[in-house]
């Protein structure tokens, strides 16, 4: 093996066991925080919409963020994608903990997707799904093929479209959910992907 063949194994060796460690940490004070959560926070269908939907929301992001690591060159770009990854992992954890503590599906079945927001993500732009912000097989493909400084700018890019679709996820979650906990995760979703944002569009201004 190779040392950069090496080097690429182990970065993904720690990948994987920096993931499955957040997950099972984020479930733990999932789990945590809806037993002590209050008999008047029964989830709705907003709680449990946005749990579901939002995880996935974050999965593709997580997914994203990985390949940043494995393919950029760039320190800063991994650094961020670092750091969105860890984050949003923990946080689909404890989404999927509350989920199993209300005996509810880890994901909405099919064609039921963003039903809880109401209809107040139709027609917003950057859709590709039902969900605000994805992106498409295709694109996601377009990101596998690239390398270098064109994969910076086109994974910028995503992550800022699929940041901006979860943000309108995270404020309609903090302003209509039941379960404080809930409505707490939403809103510091909402404030931390703002900021992630801004850095993003800053990052992709100094590499175009």
């Amino acid at each position: 093996m190779s040392e950069r063949s090496a080097s690429n194994w182990s970065r993904r060796t720690i990948v994987v066991a920096v993931s499955v460690a957040l997950l099972l940490l984020g479930a733990a004070g999932g789990i945590a925080l809806a037993r002590t959560s209050s008999p008047s926070g029964a989830p709705t269908a907003v709680d449990i919409g946005f749990a579901q939907d939002m995880s996935v929301h974050h999965l593709q992001a997580v997914q994203m963020a990985n390949l940043a690591e494995e393919r950029s060159q760039d320190a800063a770009v991994r650094q961020l994608a670092f750091d969105i990854s860890s984050g949003q992992l923990e946080q689909v954890g404890r989404m999927k903990g509350w989920l199993g503590m209300w005996g509810e599906l880890e994901q909405a079945p099919a064609g039921q997707q963003m039903t809880w927001m109401a209809g107040e993500h139709a027609g917003m732009s950057g859709m590709s799904t039902s969900m605000p912000g994805m992106a498409t097989s295709q694109e996601l493909a377009k990101l596998r093929g690239l390398s270098g400084p064109e994969f910076d700018v086109f994974f910028l890019e995503l992550m800022t479209r699929h940041h901006e679709g979860g943000i309108s996820m995270a404020r309609y979650g903090a302003d209509n959910a039941s379960v404080p906990v809930v409505r707490g995760l939403a809103a510091s979703i909402a404030a931390s992907q703002e900021t992630e944002v801004r850095t993003l569009k800053e990052m992709l201004a100094a590499r175009r």
